[in-house]
């Protein structure tokens, strides 16, 4: 382990940290990624590099960690054994290092044999049985905690809601398996929402996470989910000696099953099996992205035990990512809601894993150009779990001289107004006050799913509410009248009703909902949640300055400069009060400072920084504060209550002693923390 790891090894680990906490989040938790799963794996594969090469781990990195906090809207439920993530291998030589790692662990060179199954692409659950009867069904969440989904569960017709047909019942049982949806039924499905003007799911795993996250069951048992059951968890009264074994077992006891199912003697012929399953993938009916590879021997695999995030005993080969190839039609720019103006390509339609795909984001004018993509072009695009695909390549062989370059446009697509580029960003932004794009493009955020939630106003109902003129802010929203909606196309009655009854409804929203629907910039859900936790009412983030910001674990300064900015904003500030009003309620069931209710921590609401070299790892001490309660920062400001002091201090000493901050030494530290225990 080096002495000093260089700043800007510290400085990429912590960025990775945030980055794939915040993607886990959109991925586990909202059912909404912003990225493929191959470009989360790469960060997490760099991270876990780092982590491993420079011995620097931070409290809240993902590799100590299983998956993401559930949501507060089911039942929360602690699973009795942790249900794991996998860990990835990218190509067969990873695969053969697998099984080095196993023999190696178990100080054998014998053969081991091992299942080969298809990966799934859907939503992990955990299965309870009592008594051969289903006592409760509950989503992996966190790893430790996930959501009592029982109800949900219960309506999908290939479970079984008795073990039946088997000699023995077990007295308690956890069974671990996928809910996923079927390509062609997710086509559908989406088919039907898009003529509803409700929002698409971005892929069947998306489609098949929100069936089961429905508060509704009765919308869960409309759509057509499946099961796959693979894993197995607590069991009492009933002895399972192999992965096989057990699967043998659920066949007989009607459980479903993967649809592939392998014994493989040797990693030799687990690769077999693994080409064999990616052979049939684009004729399964399911959407797989890798191979799933277990140590049969259910002995073994208690030998072998598991890591701090996955167990020793299995592993899951990942496909290469959905590609298809395809020319560039048209180019077009998008105006999105802060002003970003970004280039999408309109392709001639491919047909990539299962979906028919016609549009592809081109991010930034940089990317344009750093790939040469041109209007004509003959192009390779990768879809891989992403909301709109990517090119990943242009084929220039493929050039006939008549393709088209595309810059930057000079002014506004949809306003007319000058457009911008900021030093040092790739952003292109439109600066019209008024820019019609913006304003909607705003109104749909604020009403949106993981913001407001209003049922009903999707894109075409937004439209038509923004052009009639009923709507120019999303304010506006709560004056409308049912009368007013009557006087439009699309609307009856009974819709206009359903849409004014839904608006009255977001009108009691929590905290850290608002935040995001506010839509600052930078500000996504997981900021929006760190807020929260930090700060009880909105009004104690009006005329914030940066600083009291910035001290929040895992704030960055921008985001810290644009909550600034925005609370410190005279018209944003009247907005606010505008929508108390008219009848806005917030809650805030996140904070975690006094007055919640909770047990007070002995370091609760002190913040700390440390400098220099501590008796123990620096991450360590730091993580100690944070579970008894503290705050440990990375910067010295005047709302630091003390700087910890080790060998060798740095810079931060200076700084504390200019704004009087308190200095104390380690065992001083360890002081405070018992006096506070007493009191």
């Amino acid at each position: 382990m080096p002495e000093k790891i260089p700043k800007d090894i510290k400085q990429e680990i912590e960025k990775l940290v945030r980055e794939l906490n915040y993607h886990s989040y959109r991925y586990y938790v909202l059912d909404s990624p912003v990225i493929s799963d191959e470009e989360y794996d790469q960060l997490y594969h760099r991270l876990k590099e780092l982590e491993e090469q420079y011995n620097y781990i931070l409290p809240d990195s993902p590799t100590q960690r299983i998956g993401a906090p559930p949501l507060d809207k089911f039942e929360k439920v602690k699973h009795t054994e942790p249900m794991l993530s996998l860990d990835n291998a990218f190509s067969y030589d990873k695969v053969k290092e697998f099984e080095k790692r196993v023999k190696r662990f178990l100080g054998s060179e014998e053969a081991i044999e091992y299942t080969v199954e298809p990966k799934y692409d859907g939503l992990a659950i955990e299965l309870t049985y009592r008594d051969g009867l289903l006592f409760r069904a509950s989503t992996r969440g966190d790893g430790y905690e996930g959501e009592d989904v029982t109800q949900n569960i219960r309506t999908i017709k290939s479970m079984p809601l008795k073990i039946e047909e088997v000699s023995k019942v077990p007295a308690e049982i956890d069974i671990r398996g996928e809910v996923y949806m079927d390509i062609e039924e997710f086509e559908a499905l989406n088919r039907e929402r898009e003529q509803k003007g409700e929002p698409l799911f971005a892929n069947p795993r998306n489609a098949a996470a929100g069936s089961v996250r429905q508060l509704d069951s009765s919308i869960t048992a409309a759509r057509k989910l499946h099961l796959a059951c693979y894993g197995i968890g607590t069991v009492k009264g009933i002895e399972f000696k192999s992965q096989l074994e057990f699967f043998k077992w659920l066949e007989k006891a009607r459980f479903p099953i993967p649809a592939i199912v392998k014994p493989a003697k040797g990693i030799d012929e687990v690769i077999h099996f693994i080409r064999e399953i990616e052979e049939n993938r684009g004729i399964l009916p399911f959407e797989t992205d890798g191979a799933v590879i277990k140590v049969n021997d259910f002995g073994l695999q208690r030998l072998l035990g598991v890591k701090t995030r996955e167990p020793r005993w299995a592993t899951a080969y990942k496909f290469p990512a959905h590609q298809g190839t395809t020319r560039i039609k048209d180019i077009i720019p998008s105006v999105g809601r802060t002003g970003v103006i970004t280039p999408i390509a309109v392709l001639e339609p491919v047909r990539i894993g299962g979906v028919t795909v016609s549009r592809s984001t081109l991010h930034n004018w940089d990317e344009i150009e750093r790939k040469d993509i041109r209007v004509g072009d003959t192009v390779v695009v990768e879809r891989a779990g992403d909301v709109i695909p990517h090119v990943v390549m242009v084929i220039k062989e493929k050039r006939t001289g008549k393709e088209k370059t595309f810059r930057i446009p000079e002014k506004c697509p949809v306003c007319g107004s000058k457009v911008v580029r900021e030093e040092n960003e790739v952003a292109v932004r439109c600066v019209g006050l008024n820019c019609p794009a913006q304003v909607q493009e705003k109104i749909r955020h604020f009403t949106s799913r993981g913001a407001m939630d209003i049922e009903g106003l999707g894109e075409k109902n937004v439209e038509l509410l923004y052009s009639s003129g009923l709507i120019s802010h999303f304010v506006d929203m709560y004056r409308l009248k049912k009368e007013d909606l009557l006087k439009l196309p699309r609307f009856a009655e009974k819709s206009a009703r359903n849409l004014i009854d839904a608006i009255e409804k977001s009108k009691h929203t929590t905290l850290s909902r608002f935040l995001y629907a506010l839509g600052i910039l930078h500000v996504g859900e997981y900021a929006s949640k760190l807020l929260a936790k930090n700060f009880e009412k909105i009004e104690d983030l009006y005329k914030i300055n940066t600083e009291g910001i910035i001290n929040i674990r895992q704030m960055g300064e921008k985001i810290a400069g644009s909550v600034s900015d925005f609370f410190n904003d005279p018209e944003n500030l009247s907005t606010l009060k505008t929508l108390k009003t008219l009848g806005l309620k917030i809650t805030n069931p996140d904070y975690e400072g006094k007055g919640t209710g909770k047990e007070k921590k002995p370091l609760e609401s002190l913040t700390f920084v440390i400098t220099g070299t501590l008796p123990q790892p620096r991450n360590e001490v730091e993580e100690l504060i944070e579970n008894l309660g503290g705050h440990a920062s990375s910067l010295v400001s005047k709302s630091t209550d003390y700087l910890v002091l080790g060998e060798n201090p740095g810079s931060k000493l200076q700084k504390a002693q200019t704004l009087k901050v308190k200095t104390i030494f380690y065992n001083e530290l360890l002081k405070i923390i018992e006096q506070r225990k007493i009191v």
